[in-house]
């Protein structure tokens, strides 16, 4: 039974595409095209009226001369190839249809004078006959793949299989019709037709322990275990099915550590301190335009990392990689001013994308006061050109223009030294931000990368100490080594160090005189699909690239709800 259903799926394009051909012909012109073998005939003549017993006879002698011209002209066979027909060519717009028709089904003859007419108006009587002789040759073509058709030892063999597996249909056909139930149950009690709820929770039990603080003052800070939360509701919405709106919500109580210790580099990469009050630090929406752009938009929480690839993919996630701030990514180009503006990312091929961004800090975006504003304020700007040569290897090189008035400036969002952070004290800086980043798969289970930042700073403005126009230079670089499903599928072991953000030249100033490192090592564990814990520790010698500052360690264990 599937082969003649088979069969006659093979065969209706031929009955199919010969009743469009014909009938578009028969509406293609307005009158008959004359012929020595055919009378003239205007079709408004052709009413109802008038159809009468002399007219069908005229009619049924064109049908006889259609069927039977040639007798006294040598005709031509059944036509196997379109190019037979001299006044068919390549550039008609039915030149596909009747090529089909005559070269895979054999059904369309030309006129003797090797012609097709295929712009003169057809009859009824002519469509049939046409349509009659395409299926005759179906019929030919059917009884020819008789051999092909299902047997009756077919029919009781498949009749047999159906009784022997009735049960198993049977379960089948319940389970299919349980699964609809709780499709519909799903259906009616779902959150949003449009919106899916995330949410992630997070507990950290942590502590400092070192001599004296990092900030040059001799003094020893509290070496205090405690006990912190972050809370983080996420509603992304889609209009379209391609979309999302982000809407998040947030609160969190961390005390952070650069208070503690004297050193920003000791701060945890998820240390929100809002003492759990409730806030909407993101809003932004995103959308594709064609096929090969996405474009971004928001009015608060928008950052350089959502648009720019931080190219640093088993540590980068603040619930789920590294335990510090400094080595989730290049602090350099992926932090900066930012929260309300706009961007996009092109996607040239597989291996290759461009994103651009335009982010104003979005304290100053809604302001209208002078100095503030979406682009009077402090602003990132700048591309990220992604490439991947090859696979399991991931490359990005990015550029950023950063502006930041006096009283807000910090080029390193808190992941350095105090003279990387603010070079020339409370004076409006701008800065050409440089970023290469790395991401490379050894094996399936073994991962490194890396990053390098560089900073070329310009004053903007006199304080005294420094000149408009001074400049200092800001670099930081770092490694990471991850094994992945080490002891669990989920679970990886991650080693991470490298220079923080550090003042190697400042014009009128001192910079930053020795080196500080940061090495961590933490341990990625999933308990279940929805709940993991990361114990770890990071080590920060020579806090604030100071050698005559105390080594300073941070423990923390990190378990993450989510939802």
């Amino acid at each position: 039974m599937s082969t003649i259903f088979w069969n006659t799926i093979k065969y209706s394009p031929a009955v199919l595409g010969a009743s469009l051909l014909v009938a578009n012909s028969a509406y293609g012109a307005p009158s008959l095209e004359a012929s020595s073998t055919e009378t003239q005939l205007a079709p408004q003549d052709l009413t109802v009226a008038q159809a009468t017993s002399e007219s069908n006879s005229e009619i049924l002698k064109q049908i006889n001369i259609y069927n039977n011209e040639g007798t006294n002209v040598d005709s031509i066979d059944q036509v196997t190839s379109v190019s037979q027909l001299r006044d068919v060519s390549p550039g008609d717009w039915a030149y596909e249809a009747l090529r089909s028709l005559v070269e895979r089904y054999g059904c369309i003859a030309g006129y003797p004078n090797r012609t097709f007419r295929g712009n003169r108006a057809t009859t009824r009587y002519e469509f049939a006959a046409g349509l009659n002789a395409c299926l005759n040759q179906i019929e030919r073509l059917i009884a020819a793949s008789t051999a092909d058709f299902i047997t009756r030892e077919d029919l009781e063999t498949l009749q047999r299989l159906i009784q022997e597996f009735e049960s198993e249909l049977a379960t089948l056909g319940a389970r299919v019709d349980n699964l609809e139930g709780r499709v519909a149950f799903l259906e009616d009690h779902q959150f949003s037709t449009t919106t899916k709820l995330e949410g992630q929770v997070i507990f950290t039990l942590a502590g400092a322990f070192g001599d004296e603080k990092a900030d040059g003052s001799g003094d020893d800070f509290d070496q205090n275990i405690t006990l912190s939360d972050r809370v983080r509701l996420n509603f992304d919405t889609s209009f379209t099915g391609k979309d999302r709106l982000r809407v998040r919500f947030e609160a969190g109580n961390f005390i952070q550590l650069n208070d503690v210790v004297g050193t920003d580099s000791a701060r945890l990469g998820h240390d929100e301190d809002n003492e759990n009050n409730v806030e909407l630090p993101d809003l932004f929406y995103l959308f594709p335009i064609g096929t090969k752009t996405t474009a971004y938009v928001g009015t608060s929480g928008l950052a350089i990392d959502d648009l720019f690839d931080p190219t640093n993919p088993f540590v980068e996630s603040s619930g789920s990689g590294g335990l510090s701030r400094f080595v989730r990514r290049n602090p350099l180009v992926h932090r900066g001013p930012e929260g309300a503006g706009g961007g996009l990312t092109y996607e040239f091929s597989d291996a290759l994308n461009l994103s651009l961004l335009y982010l104003a800090d979005d304290g100053d975006a809604p302001s209208p006061a002078q100095g503030d504003g979406l682009f009077n304020g402090a602003y990132s700007a700048g591309a990220q050109l992604g490439i991947s040569p090859i696979d399991n290897l991931e490359i990005s090189l990015t550029y950023l223009r950063s502006y930041q008035p006096g009283d807000d400036v910090n080029l390193t969002d808190n992941t350095g030294s105090d003279l990387a952070r603010e070079p020339f004290g409370e004076t409006a800086t701008s800065a050409n931000r440089f970023g290469a980043q790395a991401s490379f798969r050894l094996t399936s289970q073994i991962h490194i990368g890396g990053w390098f930042g560089y900073i070329d700073a310009e004053a903007e403005d006199d304080n005294g100490a420094v000149e408009e126009g001074d400049n200092a230079e800001i670099l930081t670089w770092s490694a990471n080594l991850s094994f992945l499903d080490l002891g669990k599928e989920g679970a990886v072991l991650s080693f991470a160090g490298g220079v923080p953000p550090k003042a190697t030249d400042i014009d009128g100033a001192d910079e930053d005189n020795d080196t500080s490192y940061l090495v961590e090592a933490h341990y990625k564990f999933p308990i279940s699909k929805n709940i993991t814990i990361t114990p770890g520790a990071y080590v920060i010698f020579n806090p604030n690239h100071d050698d005559d500052n105390d080594t300073i360690w941070v423990g923390a264990i990190r378990t993450t709800f989510e939802f």
